[in-house]
């Protein structure tokens, strides 16, 4: 496989990628937060034993099953609730948007503690933007404003704390597997484990009544294919293709994705909601600029 058909392939995940927000909630809102999840995480695992194969558990390093699935499952289990569990489309996008912290906090972790060089005058510039575009977000129609951040936040703590202790949870999967798994990928084992938690999570904690019909059933193939083949595809772009170009466009998920949720959940957002957007990229791209030069965390642990 050439460079540029592998970069291609990695670009292609990132779309995939960017419809995971709108897609879980189209469907969560048809089979529950805690089924729906399930389900995806189930189809998904069977979509990625097909393309990338089995885990061959025996090979890897015990430290990186054993922390790689755990904090693999937490962070799945936190984005999709966090998703499912919103009041509104508006506020899943909102929640979404939460979760895209992680690059700049990945970003941050591979320096303190991976020793990843970088430039600061950069780098805190581009973490302090990315924070104040999520408070922008937070904020509503009003942008940056605090008693209307707070409320918004007061509507749904549950929801918005998932979401920001996914984003935690993310950088510090990426920040542990990039030293720990010897370039292994247990991406298919890991999707296997959080669709467990979630059918252990639905039979003993319970959930809402999940109503199939043909509508969910497309969105819950939709939204499966986006995670399995997203994570299979990613990781073909990164062996194989630009890893500089592949970074650089993945900061733009955030406008992506809200874009497209938009668009699938057929929400409409105002002017402030895309400003902080729009900063959150801009913050998130001067972070990985801050480390340009050598491949960052982000990528390796993404492949591993």
């Amino acid at each position: 496989m050439t460079s540029k058909n592998a970069t291609l392939i990695g670009l292609i995940a990132i779309l995939l990628w960017s419809s995971i927000v709108g897609l879980i909630r189209g469907v969560s809102e048809h089979l529950g937060a805690t089924g729906g999840a399930a389900m995806i995480y189930s189809v998904a695992a069977v979509f990625l034993l097909l393309s990338v194969g089995p885990t061959r558990v025996r090979q890897f390093p015990r430290r990186y099953l054993f922390w790689g699935s755990l904090l693999f499952v937490t962070y799945e289990l936190c984005l999709a609730l966090s998703i499912g569990y919103a009041n509104s489309s508006r506020q899943a996008i909102e929640v979404g948007m939460v979760n895209y912290l992680w690059p700049a906090f990945v970003m941050v972790a591979a320096i303190l503690f991976n020793k990843q060089r970088a430039n600061w005058l950069i780098l805190l510039p581009g973490f302090v933007l990315a924070i104040l575009g999520i408070c922008w977000v937070l904020g509503g129609d009003e942008g940056l404003h605090l008693p209307s951040m707070l409320e918004n936040i007061q509507d749904n703590p549950l929801s918005y704390g998932l979401a920001f202790l996914g984003a935690l949870i993310w950088t510090a999967y990426c920040t542990v597997t990039a030293r720990i798994s010897e370039g292994n990928n247990g991406i298919t084992l890991f999707f296997a484990l959080t669709a467990v938690t979630l059918w252990l999570k639905y039979a003993f904690i319970g959930g809402e009544p999940m109503e199939f019909s043909l509508t969910a059933m497309i969105y819950l193939v939709l939204a499966a294919a986006a995670m399995g083949f997203g994570y299979a595809a990613w990781n073909v772009g990164i062996l194989y293709g630009n890893v500089t170009v592949l970074a650089g466009a993945s900061y733009f998920i955030p406008v992506i994705s809200a874009a497209l949720a938009a668009l699938v959940l057929q929400t409409q957002l105002s002017l402030a909601f895309w400003q902080g957007a729009a900063m959150v990229c801009l913050g998130s791209t001067l972070c990985w600029l801050a480390t340009r030069g050598k491949r960052s965390d982000m990528q390796e642990a993404t492949a591993s």
